[in-house]
C-alpha cells in the first residue's frame, strides 16, 4: 500500500500592518486616578510642642438620680424625663431631652500631656477660645506649640480657627476625610477619658461626674503609667508639668 508523501504547508506571507504608537518614554509620574488610594505620612513629633492633637467628643448628660447604669431602665428612664434641659424641646416621640456636654481635648504628641475642658457646644467660637486656653497650659509648662492636628469639622475648617492659630504662629494640619485613625492619640484618649472617667462608677448627677474629672486628669498626667512612654506618666517627658488642675 502507498504512502502519499507529506505536504509540507507553505509559509504565510508576511502581513503589512499600521505602525503602532511608539513606545512609552520615561517621563515624569501621572497623577494617581481617582480611585487610587494614599496613605499619608505619619507626623512625628520630636520634642514636646513640635504637635498637639485636638479633638471633640460629645458625651450625653447624666439625669438628676441617675441613669440607667445605676438603677436600671425603668428608673433610669424615669430620671430622664424628669430631668431634660428646657431650652432643647423633645423633637423625636416621647424622649427625654437632656442635652450634651462637648469635651474639647488637646493632647501632645510627644508627651501625652493632656489639657480638657467640658463646654456647651462645638461652634467656631467656643473652639478657638478652647485653643487658647490650651496653649496657655501648655505655655505654662515649658511647651511651645509649632503645629496642631485635627479632625474636618466645621469649628477646624473656619476662618476664625486658621486666624486663631496663624496669630500664635502655629501650623494646622488637618487629617484626611474619613480617616480618623490619623488623629489617632488624641482618639485614644477620648476612650481612656470615657472608661476611666465618664463611664467608670454610677453617678447620680451630671454634676458629680464633672467634680470627678479634675483629679482625674491631674491622674493622668501626674501619675498613670502609659505604655508608649515605658510606663511613665505624660509629666515623666515634660520638665516642668504645673498640672491642669493644682
Amino acid at each position: 500500500m502507498g504512502t502519499r508523501p507529506h505536504r509540507v504547508p507553505a509559509r504565510p506571507e508576511p502581513i503589512d500592518r499600521a505602525p503602532g504608537p511608539a513606545p512609552l518614554q520615561a517621563g515624569p509620574a501621572a497623577a494617581p486616578g481617582p480611585g487610587h488610594r494614599t496613605t499619608d505620612p505619619p507626623l512625628r513629633a520630636r520634642r514636646p510642642g513640635d504637635l498637639v492633637h485636638v479633638d471633640i467628643k460629645k458625651l450625653g448628660n447624666i439625669p438628676d438620680g441617675g441613669g440607667h447604669k445605676v438603677h436600671g431602665r425603668t428608673i433610669g428612664t424615669r430620671n430622664s424625663s424628669a430631668h431634660r434641659d428646657p431650652s432643647r424641646p423633645r423633637t423625636i416621640s416621647n424622649r427625654a431631652n437632656l442635652g450634651y456636654s462637648y469635651l474639647h481635648n488637646a493632647v501632645d504628641d510627644h508627651s501625652r500631656l493632656a489639657y480638657t475642658e467640658i463646654l456647651a457646644d462645638e461652634t467656631k467660637e467656643t473652639a478657638a477660645a478652647f485653643w487658647q486656653r490650651a496653649q496657655t497650659f501648655f505655655h505654662t509648662n515649658a511647651i511651645t506649640v509649632a503645629r496642631v492636628l485635627t479632625d474636618n469639622g466645621s469649628c477646624y475648617r473656619s476662618r476664625l480657627w486658621r486666624d486663631t492659630l496663624t496669630a500664635a504662629g502655629i501650623t494646622h494640619k488637618r487629617t484626611r476625610p474619613r480617616r480618623p485613625q490619623t488623629n489617632g492619640k488624641v482618639e485614644r484618649f477620648n476612650r481612656t477619658l470615657l472608661d476611666e472617667w465618664a463611664y467608670a462608677r454610677p453617678y447620680r448627677t451630671e454634676t458629680e461626674r464633672r467634680e470627678a474629672l479634675p483629679r482625674w486628669l491631674h491622674l493622668y498626667n501626674h501619675h498613670r503609667g502609659h505604655t508608649a512612654l515605658a510606663g511613665q506618666p505624660p509629666a515623666s517627658r515634660v520638665p516642668n508639668v504645673s498640672g491642669q488642675y493644682s
